[in-house]
């Protein structure tokens, strides 16, 4: 649901939502003005019970978002890592599956940094998992007919165990691309931090006191929340994950091979 929505709509779903429960509990406090006498304790005990249970449930949902957001970005190094390491090992092939294996390798690095920029679970995306899943099956096939034509050989057994962790590479990075938080548990975060600033502000309505600290708790919460929901949104939102290690490897791919054919 929240990865569907665009930045901008997403900042105004939760500070509106934030907001909100500032004001409900600014009304309430208004309205229940005379009763502050008996309401003051059991609601004072409630507000600090709720306040302490919604900041574990936000600690919580921001250490899964960095988490998902970490292991992203060792994604795509390693990505990176298994493409360059394969390339370098098909220029120690002889020739035709060589020249074949390089050209072949370099749409596929090409692919993978085309991945980097577009959104998980997209039509954009299913259709570059599946050109690179094309690649894939070629340089597998040129994989074989190497290996059957030279199987005493190592550099065709070297090259294709490096091209097996490539493809499982390229199966971990699409995998923690789609691996996202429950979107229930970004709504309890959501609702919970509502509830907690709509209690606290009627507290504080009771009590008499000044608007500006609920304020900049709203912010505060706010701005917690989006950074967590922002976290889990790979290449869609502000917090993308950086694609360096590719852009560098499209430059040493388009570089003249270092090995000469054997």
């Amino acid at each position: 649901m929240f990865f569907s929505l665009p930045t901008w709509a997403l900042a105004i779903v939760i500070f509106g939502v934030v907001f909100l429960g500032c004001v409900v509990g600014a009304v309430l406090g208004q309205l229940h003005r005379d009763r502050e006498e008996r309401l003051r304790e059991p609601l004072g005990i409630v507000q600090g019970a709720i306040l302490g249970v919604v900041g574990l449930i936000l600690a919580f949902g921001l250490t899964l978002a960095i988490d998902r957001y970490e292991n992203r970005r060792a994604a795509v190094v390693d990505d990176a890592n298994a493409i360059g390491s394969t390339y370098l090992r098909a220029q120690t092939l002889r020739e035709p599956e060589r020249t074949q294996s390089i050209g072949l390798l370099r749409q596929y690095g090409t692919l993978s940094l085309q991945l980097a920029h577009e959104v998980p679970d997209s039509g954009a995306m299913n259709r570059t998992v599946d050109a690179q899943t094309e690649v894939q099956r070629a340089l597998w096939s040129l994989a074989g007919k190497a290996l059957a034509r030279a199987p005493q050989d190592t550099a065709p057994r070297l090259y294709v165990e490096s091209l097996n962790e490539m493809i499982d590479q390229r199966t971990t990075r699409v995998s923690s691309l789609r691996n996202r938080i429950p979107s229930d548990v970004l709504a309890l975060e959501l609702v919970g931090s509502a509830i907690a600033l709509a209690l606290l502000t009627l507290y504080l309505e009771l009590l008499g006191r000044g608007r500006v600290p609920i304020g900049l708790a709203a912010v505060l919460v706010g701005s917690l929340l989006f950074v967590t929901f922002d976290l889990d949104r790979p290449h869609r939102g502000l917090i993308n994950v950086p694609a360096g290690p590719l852009v560098s490897l499209q430059h040493e791919l388009a570089e003249p091979t270092a090995a000469a054919a054997p």
